[in-house]
């Protein structure tokens, strides 16, 4: 296996991590608070279709992170429980980089 992309790969899930955490709390504290307090639901479709496409992309380049780095299953579960909270992606990297 080629571990010269493991940074790359590495660095590349720690982008897509901070959108996704971003684009959730976009979500929570801003469209729907639009939604059914100012009668916007546009924005919940919006923001919510872009937080799921980073949602996915979370998992699947977490999964691929996991691989290329040989991490132990409990890391991807820390990961993946990560995806679920909304600060949860920045606390895990924050975490990593501790590690």
């Amino acid at each position: 296996m080629d571990t010269s992309t493991a940074p790359k790969a590495l660095q590349q899930f720690l982008i897509t991590s901070r959108m996704e955490a971003i684009s959730f709390l976009v979500l929570v504290l801003i469209a729907m608070p639009l939604k059914y307090g100012m009668d916007m639901p546009l924005m919940v479709k919006y923001v919510g279709w872009a937080h799921g496409v980073l949602f996915v992309a979370y998992g699947i380049q977490l999964l691929y992170v996991a691989f290329k780095l040989k991490w132990d299953v409990l890391w991807v579960i820390y990961g993946g429980v990560a995806a679920l909270l909304p600060f949860g992606p920045f606390v895990f990297e924050r975490w990593l980089k501790k590690q």
